[in-house]
């Protein structure tokens, strides 16, 4: 049996007007489509577990996202992912029930998320070259803390996404201008955006 998280209501319940039917509906459709799915809260927002994390929901100030964790390995990885490769969540900016898949479509995506975690598939080792790690600066770290949509955005980003913040905050010259890219980069991870959102086409 699957199990709901009184910290989800809570969620729900304090988030924006707009968002409250499109997480409720969310919700709905995910606890429908696989009765084995336990719910929690990680890094701030609702998750969704079934033998190891399946999809999470979250909303903001002006919209809601919604993706799952393995997108990339599914069959409509293209279609999910398209413009929406630089945001949280895969299926862009949710504002209202409409912009919503049809529900068999997102059914058939839980479906097939829920048989990939059962067949235990991985996501497939990267043969590239990696980059050289870059440390979390402290203060960086600190300005995380204290907001949850930021944190959960940056949580999201791919791994090259992550490092291009945070090669930008620590090649900062001064510590007056870490200071101002780590305030920027706050208030475009609360609305979702990578390092490089000017120059996502539209």
């Amino acid at each position: 049996m699957g199990k709901k998280d009184q910290r989800v209501d809570e969620y729900i319940s304090k988030s924006a007007d707009f968002a409250k039917p499109i997480l409720t509906h969310l919700r709905n459709l995910v606890h429908d489509a696989c009765p084995a799915i336990e719910e929690t809260i990680k890094w701030g927002f609702p998750h969704f577990d079934y033998k190891g994390m399946l999809c999470s929901m979250a909303s903001f100030k002006q919209h809601c996202a919604f993706g799952f964790w393995k997108t990339a390995l599914m069959k409509d990885a293209k279609e999910m992912i398209g413009k929406n490769e630089y945001a949280m969540g895969h299926l862009g900016k949710i504002m209202s029930l409409k912009d919503l898949p049809p529900d068999k479509k997102i059914t058939a995506w839980v479906n097939e998320a829920v048989k990939l975690n059962d067949d235990k598939v991985k996501w497939p080792e990267k043969k590239t070259a990696t980059k050289k790690e870059i440390e979390m600066p402290d203060a960086f770290q600190k300005a995380l803390n204290k907001n949850k949509s930021a944190a959960a955005t940056f949580k999201n980003f791919s791994p090259s996404h992550r490092y291009e913040y945070l090669e930008w905050i620590t090649e900062a010259k001064t510590e007056e201008t870490r200071n101002k890219r780590i305030a920027t980069t706050i208030e475009w991870l609360t609305d979702g955006k990578s390092r490089n959102w000017k120059y996502v086409k539209k």
